[in-house]
C-alpha cells in the first residue's frame, strides 16, 4: 500500500474530514519534509477511496466540499498497511544517487562546485527542518510528529557529512 493512502486513511481514524482538513493535518505533520506526498493527489485518493469502500462520503457540503470518514474496511487496511510498513525495509530512493554513479562525468571543477552547493542546500534544509520541528506543536501537533522531522534532520546531516569529506577527496584528486 502507498505512503499517501496509510497517510489520507490515518489521519481519518480521528473522524469525517473534507479534501481540505486532509491537506492541513498532513501539513501540519510536515509530510513536506519526509513524504513524497503530492497534496493535489489527495482529492483523488479520497474519491479512489470512497469508491474502493474504504471511506464514505459522509456529507456532500456546499462548495463542492465532500466529507470523507473512514469504513470499517478501511480502518482494517490502514492497519494492514501501517504494520506492513513497520515491517518492510525498502531501500530510499534518491535521485542523488544518480548523480553520485556518474560522477565521472564531471569536471573537478563541476563536481566541486556541485558539492559545495549541495552541502549549502543541505545545510539550509537542516536549519528549516530544525526550526519546523517545534513549531509543530503550538498548532497541535503531537509530540510523536517530531520524531519523523528528527530522523529526516538526521538523514540530512549524514549526507552533508559525506558531501564535506568527499569534495576534499575531490579537491586532492582521490575522487572521482
Amino acid at each position: 500500500m502507498s505512503s499517501t493512502r496509510i497517510l489520507i486513511l490515518g489521519v481519518l481514524l480521528d473522524g469525517p474530514l473534507h479534501g481540505y482538513e486532509v491537506r492541513r493535518r498532513l501539513e501540519l505533520m510536515g509530510t513536506h519534509h519526509w513524504a513524497n506526498l503530492a497534496y493535489g493527489s489527495i482529492y483523488h485518493g479520497l474519491g479512489k477511496m470512497a469508491d474502493e469502500g474504504l471511506l464514505d462520503r459522509v456529507e456532500e457540503g456546499k462548495g463542492g466540499k465532500t466529507v470523507y470518514g473512514l469504513t470499517d474496511i478501511g480502518r482494517a487496511e490502514f492497519m494492514r498497511g501501517l504494520l506492513g510498513h513497520w515491517w518492510e525495509i525498502k531501500p530510499i530512493v534518491d535521485p542523488f544517487q544518480v548523480a553520485l554513479t556518474f560522477m565521472d562525468r564531471l569536471s573537478q571543477a563541476e563536481l566541486t562546485s556541485a558539492m559545495e552547493a549541495r552541502a549549502a542546500q543541505l545545510r539550509f534544509s537542516v536549519e528549516m527542518v530544525t526550526r519546523a520541528m517545534g513549531g509543530k506543536q503550538a498548532y497541535g501537533a503531537p509530540p510523536h510528529i517530531d520524531e519523523c522531522l528528527r530522523l529526516n534532520i538526521l538523514q540530512l546531516r549524514a549526507q552533508l557529512t559525506w558531501v564535506e569529506e568527499a569534495v576534499g577527496r575531490v579537491r586532492k584528486g582521490e575522487l572521482p
